[in-house]
């Protein structure tokens, strides 16, 4: 019969030498193409259900943010301009640091909240609550 720290020491050999670590939460990156004089984003409402956020809210930070008109076209979004889909991306990464992740443990399991002194965001992992504002 094996020692525990014999036992021990082949647990630790047997662990990986490189760990990989994943996240459960990835933020979503737009698809989409330019058609004329518009862009196109094609999975607007799947960035939408993935961020977990009203897509009125979405959409009107996204729209100042790029500086530029939009309607939905169905499941689409549809700019009034050219906008690269680095851009895009760029200002989806910006929406989920304000409005999404806890800036305090670094957890998606947020939610908007609505009071009469403005709005906040709480994180339902830590607690932490932060005043936001669009």
């Amino acid at each position: 019969m094996k020692s525990y720290h014999e036992m021990l020491d082949e647990a630790i050999r047997a662990l990986p030498q490189e760990i990989v670590i994943t996240h459960r939460f990835e933020v979503p990156k737009a698809k989409g193409h330019i058609q004329g004089n518009k862009t196109v984003v094609t999975n607007f409402n799947q960035i939408v259900g993935e961020l977990r956020r009203d897509k009125d809210h979405f959409l009107k930070f996204l729209l100042k943010e790029l500086a530029t008109p939009g309607v939905f076209d169905g499941p689409r979004l549809v700019l009034g301009r050219k906008v690269s889909g680095a851009m895009i991306n760029q200002k989806i990464q910006q929406y989920t640091d304000t409005y999404v992740l806890c800036g305090n443990c670094g957890k998606p399991d947020t939610q908007i909240l609505t009071k009469p002194d403005g709005m906040y965001l709480k994180c339902t992992a830590c607690g932490n609550e932060r005043a936001i504002k669009l």
